[in-house]
């Protein structure tokens, strides 16, 4: 095993081989399914080992209970919002600034698309005090907030954006309206604005919040 990698490992500390990770991945997916029909509190440890066709008992020696499966699915979420954080790194200038908040968006709501389902339960779970999901939502946004409220500082020092607009707030703010309209922004499309339309709202709000300025087309 290489300095710093990491490896599976099942409830107790025994190292995972192929035929074990396959399995546990199987669970991993029939619970993804399942979050994606009905609520985390009506789905049961037997419903997902049938579903990923093997035993309660296998099962338990992966996993604790429903939460914990649910956690690992929100973990892995997690380690793909490097990907979104690499947007905010472009060029914020002119067209090329609105362009680079586009990307922000849509990473972020391409993010929520693909796992919607366990980011909700994420969240519902975090919102009630669980701190483990708390743990990892603060692992996915921190990063954002951060970056963000960086690029913000930036144009302050610049002259563009007034000091008394504190960045990590503003930051935080857009990071909340990015994280409702991913969540939510099926429900917000009945009203009568599609996908790209939200997106691009949300993208030019993003660029005046990051460099003090309106979007031009």
């Amino acid at each position: 095993m290489k300095s710093g990698e990491t490896r599976t490992v099942d409830q107790n500390g025994r190292i995972l081989g192929p035929r074990a990770l396959q399995t546990r991945n199987r669970l991993l997916d029939a619970t993804r399914e399942l979050l994606s029909e009905r609520s985390v509190r009506d789905i049961s440890v037997v419903e997902i080992a049938r579903m990923a066709e093997t035993s309660p008992a296998t099962f338990y020696q992966y996993f604790r209970d429903v939460s914990d499966v649910t956690l690992q699915l929100a973990e892995a979420a997690a380690g793909e919002m490097p990907g979104v954080l690499a947007h905010i790194d472009g060029s914020w200038r002119g067209k090329r600034g609105l362009e680079t908040a586009r990307n922000v968006v849509r990473g972020f709501v391409d993010h929520w698309d693909a796992h919607r389902s366990v980011l909700l339960v994420r969240n519902l779970f975090a919102d009630e005090g669980d701190r483990h999901f708390a743990r990892v939502r603060r692992r996915s946004l921190s990063p954002l907030i951060e970056r963000l409220a960086a690029k913000i500082r930036e144009n302050q020092e610049r002259g563009r954006i007034p000091t008394d607009l504190h960045p990590a707030a503003a930051a935080a703010a857009m990071a909340s309206i990015l994280e409702r309209l991913a969540a939510y922004h099926r429900e917000i499309e009945y009203f009568g604005a599609g996908r790209e339309e939200l997106i691009e709202s949300c993208a030019r709000i993003l660029y005046q919040t990051v460099t003090g300025r309106a979007a031009s087309s």
